[in-house]
């Protein structure tokens, strides 16, 4: 197998690909962004353990969850502009130890201000390892393979979920929360080594400037990501973040049937990553058409279809396979939109994607405190019905 051709960085020719290298690489990002998904969500199931410890409210101790989002979306375009020169293998393992240090100082805080910077360290790694992390499978593998290799390191995303979160809340409930952070931080630190290990030197191919993300922003292939991105994603948080109450106050469902529940939504959601990773490049509209379709199908009949456990679980299964599909499918979207400048591309892909993810819950929260559970599944799915229309307006040759 032939190395792929030299990419000229700034003029001069940077070190040709290796594929047979590229597969380690492309798992050490993959596990880099387990890590990190993994600790952004690691508070859902310790929330109430960790403000007890602080005597804070769960609304206090819930800013674990909302600030990493907004941060990230700020630091998405910042941090990657401020360090546009620098390899990117290097920035990689710098937010890996910043995600060490944040967990280490989660663990060992006396007080919870400290978790609380912890947390903003946590989103200032969200923002700059996605935007950096998200884009580059197409400089480590070769081309035929950019699809699995993005279906890969988005496979994260499902896997933090399904291994990293149920581990993390078992290890607090035998342990302490303090010892499921500390975990975290040995985790990353491994994560650390296989980055220096497997990751090759990888300069900035072009630089990312607040002008170039400026001009993204004009072009209407951008805008339509960003447009699509917003839609599903705001679709899927604004139900999902209260699934836990609905399967509680309409499923009626037992404590052991919610984990298994959300067990099987996780391992549903890696299927419907790599079944997506494997199609998504030659039929985008298709595969995130579809996605949505099948969020508006689950979240629209839940209230009705989900009131026994049998139906729940089958459409949880089903949101599971369908929200699997949209990180790679919205990556793509982007990627297809700025082939000339593929950081910048998922620099805004993890601004919009973090942004609308704390956006959907502080939405969902706002409804479900003001009506229900079930009116919460409603307006998600609704929101999906309008993405569904958007994409078929864009198939049909409608500008949206």
């Amino acid at each position: 197998m032939q190395a792929t051709t030299a990419a000229s960085v700034d003029g001069k020719l940077s070190p040709p690909r290796s594929p047979l290298r590229g597969w380690p690489a492309v798992v050490s990002v993959m596990l880099g962004i387990f890590v990190i998904v993994t600790t952004e969500i690691l508070p859902i199931g310790l929330l109430t353990s960790i403000g007890s410890s602080f005597t804070v409210s769960d609304g206090m101790a819930g800013l674990m969850m909302t600030m990493p989002g907004f941060l990230a979306a700020i630091a998405a375009p910042l941090v990657t502009v401020a360090t546009a020169r620098f390899d990117r293998r290097l920035m990689l393992c710098a937010f890996m130890l910043l995600l060490a240090v944040a967990n280490f100082l989660a663990a060992a805080a006396p007080d919870y201000w400290l978790v609380l910077t912890s947390r903003i360290l946590v989103g200032i790694t969200i923002g700059g390892f996605w935007s950096i992390g998200a884009g580059l499978a197409e400089r480590l593998v070769p081309p035929h393979s950019v699809g699995r290799a993005t279906a890969v390191i988005f496979s994260a995303v499902p896997l933090g979920s399904v291994l990293g979160v149920p581990t993390g809340t078992l290890i607090g409930e035998l342990a302490g929360w303090r010892t499921a952070f500390a975990g975290m931080g040995a985790l990353t630190v491994g994560v650390l080594v296989m980055l220096l290990r497997c990751v090759p030197p990888l300069p900035p191919v072009r630089a990312t400037r607040l002008r170039v993300l400026n001009g993204l922003l004009r072009e209407g292939n951008t805008r339509f990501a960003l447009l699509l991105t917003f839609l599903v994603v705001l679709a899927h948080f604004t139900a999902y973040t209260y699934v836990t109450p609905f399967l509680e106050q309409v499923t009626h469902a037992s404590g052991a049937l919610i984990t298994t529940v959300l067990l099987l939504y996780g391992a549903a959601g890696i299927l419907g990553n790599f079944l997506a990773g494997a199609r998504v490049a030659r039929y985008p509209r298709t595969v995130s058409g579809l996605a949505a379709a099948l969020i508006a199908a689950a979240t629209l009949l839940l209230p009705a279809l989900g009131r026994g456990e049998t139906g729940a679980v089958l459409l949880m299964i089903v949101w599971g396979i369908a929200y699997g599909a949209v990180p790679v499918a919205s990556q793509t979207w982007f990627s297809k939109a700025a082939p000339h400048a593929p950081e910048a591309a998922s620099v805004l892909f993890t601004a919009s994607f973090q942004a609308t993810i704390s956006m959907g819950a502080l939405v969902g929260g706002v409804v479900l405190d003001r009506t229900s559970a079930s009116a919460v599944m409603s307006l998600g799915g609704c929101t999906a019905v309008l993405m569904v229309l958007v994409v078929g307006a864009r198939s049909a040759g409608v500008r949206p």
